[in-house]
């Protein structure tokens, strides 16, 4: 049932990024391709689907693993559940993947956490503090941070208010009251140039601030490319 679960939920992925969000995706040369990196993302809409079109498009055009960091709930929606142990997303891992990225993989994560997913659509866009766990384990491994960029999945799955009793029912944080199927908003995806780590110093009150600087370069980095990216678009279903 699972391996059925997660063949169906890559298909679906296939088609809403090719046909039905007709992703654009600019930057994956700055991806290295070999070697690790920590890949670092906003997070938005509704239902956190960019996470998962986010791992389609870079686990196909890439063509080596990328493994995701996820909050806990997504293993407990069955079909997300089955993709999600199919591609190695992993959750629970305070040092985010730091045995990965020493192993020489690619880690993806989404500091905003649940709070990128949660606003409401009237701040669409405006994102959250950074957890600073991924610059903690950047300066600890030395891998660089690209910066990641995504644009529509605020329309796809706008958030207009939550559904409590619902939330409970499913042990959710919370169960969004959006649209029943996704809007077709276009989406686009950026990768900026890696931003290097910070060399590692030799005391702990040394390297928390830099890896509190790091957090604060990437934030702006990232919100510097939402920026741009959704002021280049005429309409978010262009």
């Amino acid at each position: 049932m699972d391996e059925a679960g997660a063949d169906l939920l890559d298909g679906v992925l296939t088609w809403l990024a090719d046909d039905y969000l007709r992703v654009e995706v600019s930057g994956l040369e700055n991806v290295p391709r070999s070697g690790p990196a920590l890949m670092v993302a906003n997070h938005s809409g509704a239902w956190g689907l960019d996470a998962f079109v986010l791992h389609k498009l870079l686990h196909r055009e890439l063509r080596r693993p990328v493994h995701f960091y996820a909050s806990a709930s997504v293993f407990r929606l069955p079909p997300l559940a089955a993709y999600a142990r199919r591609h190695d997303v992993f959750t629970d891992d305070p040092t985010l993947g730091r045995d990965r990225l020493e192993a020489g993989h690619i880690v993806a994560v989404f500091p905003e956490g649940l709070d990128g997913v949660g606003k409401p659509f009237s701040q669409r866009y405006r994102m959250r503090p950074f957890g600073p766990g991924f610059a903690v384990t950047a300066v600890q491994t030395g891998v660089p941070v690209v910066p990641v960029s995504i644009v529509g999945a605020e329309e796809t799955y706008p958030k207009l208010g939550e559904i409590r009793a619902l939330a409970r029912r499913f042990d959710l944080p919370y169960f969004p009251l959006t649209t029943p199927l996704p809007l077709p908003a276009k989406w686009r995806i950026s990768i900026g140039e890696p931003v290097p780590a910070p060399a590692r110093a030799a005391s702990y009150a040394a390297r928390s601030a830099a890896a509190r600087r790091l957090s604060d370069e990437v934030w702006f980095t990232v919100q510097g490319m939402v920026d741009r990216d959704r002021h280049r678009r005429v309409s978010p279903f262009w």
